[in-house]
């Protein structure tokens, strides 16, 4: 009998990422989502291989690695609404005169090193990059991802925009940049640009990655133009769209939707092999930098 190659990856399907994608969005605990993967896997120990696959790799090399001599970060407080706010500010080190800034928003996962390589890209682009810490009203990110997932049950929504309204102020009055603020969030944070730019008229552009969208009587009251990008596998998010450029077209708010087929939720996130799409993630990102360098000038 043939023994399997060890170096053989298992096959992942569309049913495996979407039951993941239940898990990661509080509708499945651990134990029946392993459940269903084993289902779907065929056993114990071919899901036990699988869910390391499905979930991010914080390990992953980051793009833009913290100590690039190209950028200078920094681990920073700031003023929230009720509190004391905590994040990582990022600027280009060879900034020449005042810049666009840029509000980093983080999954369902808190401030983790993605997201920190997310805001040294964006820095890389041009901008002055702060990525809060919206956890930090319960004590900031804590390394174990799931203890982080499971604590976004605990902020208070309204608490939530609050700290992304005073992050705007923070970026307003930032020595080095020009007055200008834009948002960029992904999954819960997509969700979190769009309410903020329900919330916060100073909010000048936002882009929200596979972002829930804000309810239908709050979009007249965005005023900051929009790019929204969708994965076309992501059929949780993506049921809430024709709904939402209904309202914007009614409350004549300049927005560009872009749906990338064959792509799923969180395609942009690099450190998740198998939901992470390149071809997708370029083309998004190179359409988000050129949108917030319009924006932003």
């Amino acid at each position: 009998m043939t023994k399997p190659d060890a170096n053989t990856k298992p096959a992942i399907t569309q049913a495996m990422i979407d039951a993941y994608d239940e898990y990661t969005h509080l509708t499945l605990d651990r134990r029946r989502f392993m459940e269903q993967l084993t289902r779907l896997a065929g056993s114990g120990a071919a899901a036990a291989a699988i869910a390391p696959l499905l979930a991010a790799n914080s390990a992953q090399a980051a793009i833009v690695a913290d100590n690039d001599p190209r950028v200078k970060g920094e681990d920073i407080s700031y003023p929230g609404s009720g509190g004391e706010m905590k994040g990582y500010l990022v600027k280009p080190a060879d900034q020449a005169g005042k810049l666009g800034t840029v509000i980093v928003v983080h999954e369902n996962r808190g401030l983790n090193p993605h997201i920190r390589d997310v805001a040294r890209r964006v820095a890389l682009e041009g901008f002055v990059a702060l990525a809060p810490d919206f956890l930090s009203p319960l004590g900031g990110t804590p390394d174990d991802e799931d203890k982080a997932r499971d604590m976004f049950a605990k902020l208070d929504p309204a608490q939530t925009i609050a700290n992304g309204v005073a992050a705007v102020a923070f970026l307003k009055s930032e020595k080095d940049g020009n007055g200008k603020v834009g948002a960029i969030g992904f999954c819960w944070g997509g969700g979190t640009v769009n309410m903020l730019a329900v919330n916060d008229p100073d909010l000048s552009a936002g882009v929200a990655y596979y972002g829930m969208q804000p309810k239908a009587a709050d979009v007249s009251d965005i005023k900051a133009a929009l790019l929204l990008h969708y994965g076309g596998l992501d059929e949780r998010i993506n049921a809430g769209i024709d709904a939402f450029k209904k309202e914007l077209d009614a409350a004549h708010v300049e927005y560009t939707v872009y749906v990338y087929e064959g792509a799923n939720h969180a395609f942009n996130n690099d450190t998740s092999a198998a939901r992470y799409d390149k071809k997708a993630a370029d083309l998004a990102w190179g359409r988000t930098i050129a949108f917030l360098k319009q924006r932003l000038a």
